[in-house]
């Protein structure tokens, strides 16, 4: 299934998981369980704004963007862990006034079935999204799936909560438990937000991928050839690394050139999905790079 295909399905489950949480809010009149609906709500917002970066990114080049539109996942991300922190923030500002006065709770069965119900779909559905979000390091889904799985853990914590609030009479800790949900999806956005800027600042590759990458250069250097300059990259999906290639000057362009496709196939064999820049140079040159920018 395409990763859209996964964004439109998260939407779905988004809206029932929702309606689920809201009418267990309904019925049992509890802040804690209002603040799972709500996150509930960024859930849907997350999805539909992610399928919206999915789609711009699986656009081809074009004149103005030459390079692709790849790093559209990276807004999706970015903008999921803002509208958490909104969520955390309304949650708080619910949960403060309970907290002062607490009061009893009613139909509590029937809102922890609901709401228990609802963890169900999620977990589900973001152990599928995970997974395939890992095959195709698509940075949009799996945002959207760790989000699914933080609703879980704290959908848990609310249930488990609320049996010991019922079991105590201690009333004060729905309110309790809705700041808690709130300080952890506040940590959570935090982390989505953090990896969004990574991304569009062009972050190296993970190190076990650079390693993946030297051990392919390291097979094809010799007295005659060496390379130098790497650089990695990221952006949404794509990855790619640029270097450059040194070479007797007596070689002809035909076989520096085939040499390099060599070099560019076991590469892209060795990490799917990367994007190879190789510069060509006689052995005996070095190019300079800038290492410091001007101050402004």
């Amino acid at each position: 299934m395409r990763v859209s295909s996964y964004l439109k399905l998260s939407i779905a489950v988004a809206l029932a998981t929702m309606a689920l949480k809201t009418g267990a809010w309904w019925v049992t009149d509890s802040v804690s369980l209002l603040s799972d609906a709500l996150e509930s709500l960024v859930n849907l917002a997350g999805a539909m704004f992610a399928l919206a970066m999915v789609t711009v990114a699986a656009r081809p080049p074009d004149e103005d963007h030459p390079y692709g539109h790849h790093k559209a996942e990276y807004f999706s991300s970015g903008f999921e862990g803002v509208l958490i922190f909104a969520a955390a923030l309304a949650i708080i500002w619910a949960a403060v006034s309970r907290l002062i006065t607490p009061q009893p709770l009613q139909d509590l069965g029937l809102g922890l079935l609901l709401s228990v119900l609802s963890s169900v779909l999620n977990w589900a559905l973001a152990f599928s999204m995970m997974k395939k979000a890992r095959a195709v390091r698509s940075v949009a889904l799996e945002g959207d799936a760790r989000h699914l799985y933080t609703d879980v853990w704290t959908s848990g914590g609310v249930v488990i909560g609320l049996l010991a609030a019922t079991a105590t009479g201690w009333w004060w800790l729905d309110p309790a438990l809705a700041i808690g949900v709130a300080l952890n999806i506040l940590r959570e956005g935090a982390g989505l937000i953090k990896r969004s800027a990574a991304g569009l600042m062009d972050a190296a590759l993970e190190p076990e991928v650079q390693a993946s990458i030297q051990r392919v250069l390291d097979g094809f250097e010799h007295p005659a050839i060496r390379f130098d300059h790497v650089a990695t990259r990221r952006a949404g999906q794509r990855r790619f690394v640029s270097l450059h290639m040194h070479m007797p000057p007596a070689w002809s362009l035909g076989r520096a050139a085939a040499l390099r496709t060599n070099v560019e196939q076991a590469l892209m064999d060795a990490v799917p999905g990367l994007r190879a820049t190789i510069q060509l140079l006689p052995s005996d040159a070095e190019v300079a790079t800038a290492t410091e920018e001007e101050p402004l």
